[in-house]
């Protein structure tokens, strides 16, 4: 138990630590770390994208596996782009952005959802329907902080 609870005191110094201005996350160049955020809908896991694959949209970068995933969010963006900008839903949830990664993701309800790690991918687990109201609460006030 002490184990899980220095873990996630040190993700949660992390978060604030490596918070962004933008509204949407970015890490070398690109958003969601540079995965095909399609791919999660498509193939159910993380896949990383090429750079062959590129599309701007909301002022960063997104990088895609296939040239049909880059046409379909292209097409439709916001049906595949993570929500709160693919920042940390539980970190938004708790008022604050905070970096993804990859593997902690969730799908609900047809849209997609981040987590700073698989740590609090389970504290985000254990209330997600009251999670994405607080944090769709709170991202018009945090989309636009560091």
């Amino acid at each position: 138990m002490k184990k899980i609870v220095l873990s996630v005191a040190v993700a949660l110094f992390t978060m604030y630590s490596h918070a962004q201005k933008s509204e949407v996350f970015t890490s070398k160049g690109y958003a969601v770390n540079g995965y095909d955020v399609v791919g999660y809908f498509t193939q159910g896991k993380p896949v990383e994208g090429k750079k062959t694959f590129l599309y701007q949209w909301h002022n960063a970068y997104w990088l895609f596996s296939t040239k049909q995933n880059l046409d379909s969010f292209s097409h439709s963006p916001e049906k595949y782009a993570p929500q709160f900008g693919g920042y940390c839903a539980y970190g938004v949830s708790e008022g604050h952005k905070a970096t993804t990664e990859p593997d902690a993701w969730t799908i609900v309800d047809g849209k997609l959802y981040l987590n700073y790690n698989k740590d609090v991918q389970q504290l985000w687990k254990k209330d997600i329907p009251g999670r994405i109201i607080k944090a769709e609460e709170n991202w018009p006030k945090v989309k636009d902080t560091e």
